[in-house]
């Protein structure tokens, strides 16, 4: 990883979106969003790049941040969804709530029951653990919490919980608070390939993969940190780079949002 200092003019120049981690990335060491991050949003869409948060909160929350945060969509669950308000305006007949969905209704119902069932399996064996209190508001995957509203669990527990869910067959991914399984060969690569082309009309994962910046922090985060050479993690990736295939090109000094606001500085200031 490099510094964010190395980025350099031409290759700022290229970039046409900016993806984001929301938890750990554009958050504080609370947990919060301060006033800060939304001005930073603000200057990304002034400066004509189109933003786009990338994230493993569930699709109430997506439905939230598509209609009222300055962005152009939303991609929920890992990759499971992109959400996306179209229209000039929040309300009239020319507004409405865009959803993609990558697994149709029937599907997602089927993989609810199987994943109801091994969650109730997995609090049994880790009693420390819990589910995440976003659950409800899942449409495709659970999330275990590990540390989020629970005292924090031991790597061998969280080792455990994802050894018991793989082995299950699920597809497993864990962030800076959850670890996250569903059914299904997706994650947050596949559905920003998706949203790049519907909303941009790039080829994110092919020849305009230098057209985008993605900012990030934990092992979820990993699919992009491949796809994107621009990756950019904010300086508490190194925590949780053990757990990590693949590692962002550049990093940042300043953790979570310190280092997403620090990052952008560096992106705006170039262009």
């Amino acid at each position: 990883m490099r510094p964010i200092a190395t980025l350099t003019a031409q290759q700022a120049q290229a970039v046409r979106v900016v993806f984001t981690d929301i938890d750990g990335t554009i958050t504080d060491e609370a947990g919060r969003i301060p006033a800060r991050v939304f001005e930073t949003l603000e200057r990304i869409r002034g400066a004509g790049l189109a933003l786009i948060p990338v994230t493993g909160r569930p699709a109430g929350w997506c439905d939230l941040i598509a209609r009222t945060w300055p962005v152009d969509g939303v991609v929920g669950e890992n990759g499971g969804l992109v959400f996306r308000r179209r229209g000039s305006a929040a309300k009239g007949p020319d507004a409405r709530m865009e959803r993609t969905y990558i697994q149709d209704a029937a599907t997602r119902l089927a993989n609810r029951a199987r994943l109801t069932t091994l969650s109730e399996a997995v609090l049994a064996r880790f009693p420390g653990a819990a589910l995440a209190s976003d659950q409800p508001y899942r449409e495709f995957d659970i999330a275990i919490d590990f540390c989020e509203d629970v005292a924090a669990l031991p790597e061998s527990d969280i080792d455990g919980i994802v050894a018991m869910l793989t082995e299950a067959g699920c597809h497993v991914k864990v962030s800076d608070i959850h670890v996250n399984a569903w059914f299904g060969d997706f994650d947050k690569a596949s559905m920003c390939q998706r949203a790049g082309a519907d909303i941009l009309g790039l080829d994110l994962l092919g020849a305009d993969a230098h057209r985008a910046v993605y900012f990030g922090d934990s092992p979820n985060d990993a699919p992009l940190f491949a796809a994107f050479p621009l990756a950019v993690g904010v300086a508490n990736v190194a925590a949780l780079a053990h757990r990590m295939e693949h590692l962002p090109a550049f990093v940042t000094q300043g953790r979570g949002c310190d280092g997403f606001i620090e990052g952008v500085d560096r992106l705006l200031a170039l262009r």
